[in-house]
Formats: structure tokens, sequence, C-alpha cells
């Protein structure tokens, strides 16, 4: 299942199976204390998708395995983007783009001010997915909500322009789960195209890949953790080619960049600390997040 130019997926293959995944963990995150992700969505997903291994372990709280494991951090990521968007929207910020948005459902289940848009860019295939699940539910987003069916590697800011996203208006940007799964050049060109699009007042926050050497660790540790050795590992996802330092590129050019020591985070601000994370966990969640405002 190693990646190709131009490849694309569903909700139960390649890159798709991984938002599932991180899908799982949202709705697990529920048997946590206290939850963080407060997704209510989640575990309909799960079981809209059929994915044997995920469905049973939601529909059983099966907190042992991997899913288990997952949902402790995912919790935590997820709560740092929502705070994100919730401190963008007090700041004025009225526009929001989740890029690679995968399963996410912040359109509905956070209270967004009055008044902002929320742009959801991903495949066409889950955006299709997840639209089904949601219609058969009823859901009513909280915010106004457009979805950008595109790949990421493609002109995705010309569709997000076409789609009636406003480059003269401050943005907030949410990059999660996302960066190790493009090349190198590609989250080079994403950022640069990010800043161009970004006015005076914009917000990002992003989740930094693993680099080379963390990368055959981080994959080993998950390889351990895994329920069903026929699913790709993340060493067959992601890429640790060379790219650019984001933060000091963003830096350089006017913004106030902060990274987030999620660990301290989560022990510290959401009263759930971590346990037992595998060192490489533990670099990650350390070192790899960080904020970034225009000014």
């Amino acid at each position: 299942m190693a990646r190709t130019d131009g490849d694309t997926w569903d909700i139960v293959t390649s890159v798709g199976l991984t938002a599932l995944a991180v899908c799982a963990a949202r709705a697990l995150d529920a048997a946590l204390q206290p939850p963080l992700a407060n997704d209510e969505f989640a575990a309909g997903f799960v079981a809209a998708a059929g994915e044997p291994n995920l469905a049973a372990a939601v529909a059983n709280t099966d907190l042992t395995g991997a899913a288990g494991f997952n949902a402790q951090w995912v919790g935590v990521r997820t709560r740092f983007f929502d705070d994100f968007f919730r401190q963008a929207g007090r700041s004025k910020v009225r526009q929001a783009v989740i890029l690679a948005a995968g399963l996410d459902c912040r359109a509905y289940r956070l209270a967004w001010p009055t008044g902002t848009t929320v742009f959801e860019v991903d495949q066409p295939r889950v955006l299709e997915f997840k639209q089904q699940v949601l219609d058969e539910r009823g859901a009513v987003p909280s915010a106004r909500r457009v979805t950008i069916a595109t790949d990421l590697r493609d002109d995705w800011a010309g569709a997000l322009i076409a789609a009636g996203f406003d480059p003269t208006q401050s943005t907030a940007w949410a990059l999660e789960g996302l960066l190790p799964y493009l090349p190198g050049a590609a989250q080079d060109a994403l950022f640069e195209k990010l800043h161009e699009l970004s006015a005076a007042g914009s917000w990002v926050a992003a989740e930094l890949g693993p680099k080379p050497g963390e990368l055959e660790e981080f994959t080993a540790n998950m390889k351990a953790l895994s329920d069903d050795p026929t699913q790709p590992t993340v060493g067959e996802l992601w890429y640790a080619d060379p790219r650019r330092d984001t933060k000091e590129w963003l830096a350089e050019r006017g913004w106030e960049v902060t990274g987030v020591d999620l660990v301290d985070a989560a022990a510290n601000g959401y009263g759930r600390p971590f346990r037992d994370l595998p060192p490489i966990f533990e670099r990650l969640l350390r070192q790899k997040f960080f904020t970034a405002v225009r000014g």
C-alpha cells in the first residue's frame, strides 16, 4: 500500500483508513475521564464504514488495543485544535479552513460565532461518505459549512476561492494530521499558498510530521500496538523527504509562531495527563505542534 503520485482513497483504504481510525479514537475518548473530544458523531461514522476491527473496538468500548491507545492522544490533539478555533473566534476571525478535514465535525459540534463560514477540504470520496452519514442523521451545522472536494496536491487554493473563500478576510487554518501525508515539496507549496491567502490577523494551527529518523521509530511503535498487521503502517503512508523548517519560514514572513507542548497541556490544561507514553510519542506531542498569528 505504498504511496504513489496522484493516489486516491475512500474511508476504508490507505490514508482514508487513518481518518477512520482517528474517528474511532474520538469515539473511544468518550470513555476516558475527562473526555476531551466530545464528538457525538464519531461512533456513527465508524459503524457506517463497517471496518470490522474499528467497529468492534468502538461497539465494545475496547480500550486495550491500538484504538484505545490512540484515544488517549487523539482526544488531547482534538481539544487543542478545538480550543484554537475558539480562540480565533474570540479574535473576530469569521472564516475557518480545515485542510484534510476527514471525518472532523467541528462545523457541527463547536459553538461558532455568528457569521462564521467553515470550509472543509478533502478527497471527494471521503467527503461523500461523510455527507451521507450526516444527512442520514439529519445533522445541522452550527456555522455555514462549505465542502471542497479536491486533492491537496492539486490546485486546492483555486477550488477554495471558487467555493467562496475570501482572501481579504482573516482566516483560521487547521492542519491536523495532514502534513506527514504530504511529500516535502507539496508541504512547502501548501504553506506558500496558505501564506498568500492569509490576510493580517489570520491564525494557523498545525502538526508537523516526524523527521526521517523518527519515522522508523514511530512506525515500530505503531506496529507493536497494531491489532491488524494487514493494515498499512505509517511508514507506508507518511513521507519523510526533506522540507523547509515551516515554523522558521512563517516567522520570517511576519507570523508570530508559538510552539505547543501537548504533554504539558494534557496534564496542566486538560486534566488528563499521559501515562507510560513511548518516548517517540512523547517527543512528537511535545515538539510537533504549533500555532501562528499573522501580524
